[in-house]
């Protein structure tokens, strides 16, 4: 008789703390955070993960369970095998850079939401799948959420391409962009207020918002 195979993931652990960004930014969360390479790792088994969580959710209050970290989808047989089957007694949210769209649709039915984060690293062509896994967010009936991390050479007309596109896929999401933070000490110019004018042209539930910044803020 052999035993089945229990799928286990590379977590860099599973802290309490408060949501940095995004639409649940400030919420008192439980993070499930994949590890990146340079990060130190735990190997946790689903059922672990999932002994942890209890654990966890018997000794303190949170508002919800976020999986993020570094490329969370790439892992999907593990969270279909911790949350596929069994509903947690608090939401569940996955924070994802929007690349594996197709996994997003096996996992959404578990989530209560979908978060994209858009930083705008590497290819523009890229973001074709943050629209495509926000489309599969909607499909599933999960609400759905786009987030826009600009770098200091993000152009405004990059971001309103982005949220024209997103609303072409689906009405029903919340953007919220971050802005960053220039001169010393850090301020925010007016460029902020006419960009939120733009996108609520586009997409009316857009809103601007600062980060919390770390160790208070984890994602």
């Amino acid at each position: 008789m052999t035993t089945p195979r229990m799928p286990a993931a590379a977590l860099a652990g599973v802290p309490t703390g408060v949501q940095a960004q995004g639409v649940w930014a400030g919420r008192r969360q439980l993070f499930v955070r994949f590890a990146g390479e340079a990060e130190t790792a735990t190997m946790y088994t689903s059922a672990a993960l999932l002994k942890e969580i209890d654990r966890q959710l018997g000794r303190t209050k949170i508002h919800s369970v976020a999986i993020g970290g570094r490329d969370p989808l790439g892992n999907l047989e593990f969270l279909m095998a911790a949350f596929g089957e069994r509903a947690l007694p608090v939401p569940l949210m996955l924070d994802s850079d929007g690349q594996r769209p197709e996994a997003l649709a096996m996992l959404a039915p578990s989530l209560a939401m979908t978060q994209v984060t858009v930083e705008f690293v590497g290819p523009e062509a890229g973001r074709s799948s943050a629209v495509e896994t926000l489309a599969a967010a909607a499909g599933a009936g999960c609400a759905h959420a786009l987030v826009l991390c600009p770098r200091d050479d993000t152009s405004d007309s990059q971001m309103l391409r982005l949220i024209e596109q997103a609303h072409a896929t689906s009405a029903d999401m919340q953007v919220v962009i971050h802005p960053f933070l220039s001169g010393e000490p850090p301020v925010l110019d007016r460029r902020w207020t006419t960009l939120l004018e733009q996108a609520m042209t586009l997409h009316a539930d857009t809103r601007v918002a600062l980060r919390l910044p770390p160790p208070t803020g984890l994602r």
